[in-house]
């Protein structure tokens, strides 16, 4: 069942449909690193949000898994930074938007922003973001073709953005989206998340457990198997392993538990920077 409230005391109540919901996960994720004495990263409109929504905040309480959330986030900030300080006026997509805010954590004041979601959640976004000219809300699934257009309405080079959302797409599908952004952009850079067979059926235990309905249906083993689609690993990463610009900006207190971290989760938080339209050699 979508997300709803009985009383919102003034709030913006929730009408979301179940995969849509998860972005409270890492919306309150981000909220409650801000408010840390040596935050990660800073995020006050996820502040703001959270406040202002009426959702179930019960569901999406603090754990492990929010700190892991919070540097996935922030490994795909330092790739999105290095890609403006390159090319300022080109343009970053962001697919499965959610309330995801990078655009006012590494906005430049030149960069082109496309925000791709469902309609459910652009209407719930349009509530704290509005369009302008550098910027555009679009309201369609990534499986529709309609919204690649509306990308190359604005400049190039292009860099693409799917953050914790093909995870809900089968297999097929997901593998349709990313070939079909490969053939469209050429040479755009693209960076997604990917998990192993083993941790997609955890995520199927604990979304029983937190009486959630939504659930990964893709698992990817090697995201260089991804080459085939037409993409070219430029940089591989996991949230124990960041690259080296997102490793510097971590606080002490993540520096110090990531080689632990990573003996016990080495391989299942990966995070990869693909350049299009390059099949291997």
């Amino acid at each position: 069942m979508p997300g709803t409230s009985d009383t919102n005391d003034g709030k913006h109540p929730v009408e979301l449909g179940s995969v849509q919901e998860t972005l409270f996960i890492p919306l309150a994720a981000r909220a409650r690193e801000t408010v840390k004495k040596r935050p990660l990263l800073r995020d006050p409109k996820a502040v703001e949000m959270i406040r202002d929504i009426d959702y179930p905040a019960e569901k999406y309480g603090p754990g492990p898994g929010s700190s892991i959330t919070v540097l996935r986030t922030a490994i795909v900030d330092s790739w999105v930074r290095a890609f403006l300080a390159k090319h300022p006026a080109g343009t970053v997509v962001e697919i499965g938007t959610g309330l995801n805010t990078r655009f006012e954590r590494v906005g430049n004041g030149t960069v082109h922003w496309v925000d791709l979601d469902l309609p459910d959640t652009i209407g719930l976004r349009r509530k704290f973001c509005t369009d302008t000219e550098r910027r555009r809300m679009v309201a369609a699934s990534v499986l529709d073709e309609g919204w690649l257009s509306t990308v190359e309405e604005y400049p190039g080079p292009y860099f693409f953005v799917a953050e914790g959302v093909l995870v809900y797409l089968p297999e097929d599908e997901a593998a349709e989206a990313l070939t079909r952004i490969a053939r469209r952009f050429p040479e755009a850079l693209l960076a997604l998340d990917t998990y192993p067979r083993r941790l997609l059926e955890k995520q199927h235990q604990q979304a029983v457990q937190k009486q959630m309905e939504a659930r990964w249906a893709w698992s990817c083993e090697d995201p260089r198997s991804l080459e085939r689609l037409g993409l070219r690993v430029v940089e591989a990463a996991s949230v124990t392993r960041p690259p080296r610009a997102a490793r510097a900006q971590l606080p002490l207190r993540f520096r110090t538990f990531l080689p632990l971290a990573d003996l016990l989760l080495r391989g299942l938080f990966n995070i990869t920077l693909f350049r299009a339209g390059s099949r291997p050699d």
